[in-house]
């Protein structure tokens, strides 16, 4: 896919999340890498009004060359691609259910996500928590560096998700995959809850491949 092509996916997919409350006001950012670099939706824009031409664009040393302002994660955008090469885009929301469940204590921090469903095994994986550190700080990416890239979520206590795909179209399902399935942990939360097997989730892996 040519930049231009790139440009009007991000710009449809993220007019979508908003558009069916996985992202609200100015919350939320979506970045996809290009040879030379990575579009950035930019800082202080809601993802439900992107133009194509003001998506942000910064080269390889992280240098802004074009579009409007970048969103002031970037470090946690470039902390992903730079231990999981096989990346090609990230998404990061604000989305109600996740975000809950970053807030909770009980929150297993090794294993935020348990395998409910076979959909959140397959699309989403293993989901770590990470540390609270105010939005924009740079810390976040020294965060995600310190995973080694073994995490294709994880999710920032109190703040929400992070998702990375091997495509832009693959990593917003798996972000809304991931809310999806926080929901429905939020709703079961004090139940008696039957999850997938070990077995079940190691056959998945081998059919379907590693996240």
């Amino acid at each position: 896919m040519n930049e231009a092509d790139l440009r009007q996916q991000m710009s449809t997919l993220c007019a979508s999340l908003f558009a069916r409350g996985f992202s609200v006001g100015t919350a939320g950012n979506v970045s996809a890498k290009l040879p030379d670099g990575i579009l950035m939706t930019p800082t202080n824009a809601t993802l439900g009004d992107i133009e194509p031409d003001r998506i942000s664009k910064i080269d390889r040393d992280g240098n802004h060359v074009g579009g409007d302002k970048p969103t002031k994660e970037v470090f946690l955008h470039q902390a992903f691609y730079e231990t999981r090469p096989d990346a090609g885009a990230v998404v990061h929301l604000h989305s109600t259910w996740a975000t809950a469940l970053s807030c909770l204590v009980d929150t297993d921090p090794d294993d935020c996500v348990p395998p409910l469903t076979p959909y959140v095994v397959m699309r989403v994986g293993k989901v770590k928590l990470v540390p609270y550190v105010k939005p924009g700080d740079p810390k976040s990416g020294d965060l995600i560096r310190d995973l080694d890239g073994k995490y294709a979520a994880v999710l920032l206590a109190n703040h929400g998700p992070v998702v990375s795909g091997a495509s832009l179209f693959s990593a917003v399902c798996a972000a809304e995959e991931l809310e999806e399935t926080a929901k429905l942990l939020v709703a079961l939360e004090g139940r008696k809850t039957r999850l997938l097997s070990a077995d079940d989730v190691d056959d998945l892996k081998r059919t379907f491949g590693r996240i």
